[in-house]
């Protein structure tokens, strides 16, 4: 630890500096660091995701310098500084893992998050006036994006036992949602429409806790799939000096599907 431990008090050096000195870094506020923050964040999931985790140690880096950088502003507002957040931090985890730290056993890792549900209503509870307040759903932020909010959601709700026995319900679940958003396309009712897709959305983000699948790597998969068959299909159409305009459906589609038993 020595050696990060260094490393991490010369960033803190450096936050300060810039603080103080620069004044690109003197005009951000929490509301300016919003966007720095999620388009950090974002960029670490990129490097997660890239061949060999490319580029994921300066991304990672990146990131670290927005927590610091709002502990920074929060140490001057008064709210905090970044040693009582660690230490806060430090606490929470030994209090929550007593699989590790203490006498609890924990045989898999889906009781470990059990045993966290049960900790953290504990905490709800010696917490004054908050006993009533308290959910189980607790902790999962409102600005999410609507699949992993979706996910985060049912995760919860199943650590308290309100889930689904296996995935083999769920499938029949889906089928019966398709046939009632059918039934809402044929109504030409958008309400309707719009409430059946997301029961839909919601039934197949289950699906995908229960089989072990993240919805959203398998979206971002599919998503990636589909622009590299496109571009493909795009580069064969410009290569005979065409345009997409100009194709047809069935001219496309026999294309796409050259693509896709090329493996592309």
């Amino acid at each position: 630890m020595g050696g990060s431990g260094r490393s991490f008090e010369n960033l803190v050096a450096i936050m300060d500096a810039l603080r103080e000195r620069c004044p690109w870094d003197r005009e951000q506020t929490f509301s300016t660091l919003k966007a720095c923050l999620l388009e950090e964040t974002y960029e670490v999931l990129e490097a997660l995701s890239a061949p060999g985790h490319e580029g994921l140690r300066e991304e990672l880096g990146d990131l670290l310098l927005q927590v610091v950088f709002l502990a920074r502003l929060a140490r001057e507002q008064g709210l905090c500084d970044l040693g009582g957040i660690i230490t806060s931090l430090c606490e929470k985890m030994v209090r929550r893992h007593p699989h590790v730290f203490g006498e609890v056993e924990a045989r898999d890792a889906q009781q470990v998050l059990i045993n966290w549900a049960k900790i953290k209503e504990a905490e709800a509870d010696e917490r004054e006036g908050a006993r009533e307040a308290y959910s189980a759903l607790d902790g999962v932020p409102g600005s999410l994006p609507a699949l992993l909010r979706a996910r985060r959601l049912t995760e919860k709700a199943s650590r308290v036992g309100f889930d689904w026995p296996s995935a083999r319900e769920v499938w029949t679940k889906v089928q019966e949602e398709l046939a009632e958003l059918k039934a809402g396309i044929e109504s030409a009712d958008r309400a309707r429409i719009g409430e059946e897709l997301g029961d839909l959305l919601l039934t197949l983000v289950n699906l995908s806790r229960l089989v072990a699948v993240d919805p959203e790597d398998a979206l971002q998969q599919a998503t990636r799939k589909f622009e590299r068959r496109f571009r493909t299909m795009e580069q064969h159409f410009r290569a005979q000096n065409r345009h997409l305009r100009d194709a047809t459906l069935a001219e496309m589609d026999a294309v796409w599907d050259a693509v896709k038993a090329d493996g592309g």
